[in-house]
């Protein structure tokens, strides 16, 4: 079942960003400062939010979820 709509990402309690790019790697982001100017809700992907616990949100984009 595909989502139309999806909730809004609360940005306020990440402090880093884990993309994980296709075949393993992953790119880490600090996200101090540029909070303004990332759209995750854009994005076309899964999202793994655990910022409540470690403050790290995860970004599995199209195909490498």
């Amino acid at each position: 079942m595909k989502r139309i709509f999806t909730s809004p990402i609360d940005l306020s309690k990440v402090d880093t960003l884990i993309y994980h790019l296709p075949d393993g790697p992953t790119l880490s982001v600090e996200l101090d400062g540029v909070k303004g100017f990332i759209d995750i809700d854009m994005e076309l992907g899964d999202v793994c939010d655990t910022s409540d616990i470690d403050g790290v949100l995860h970004f599995f984009p199209r195909g490498n979820a």
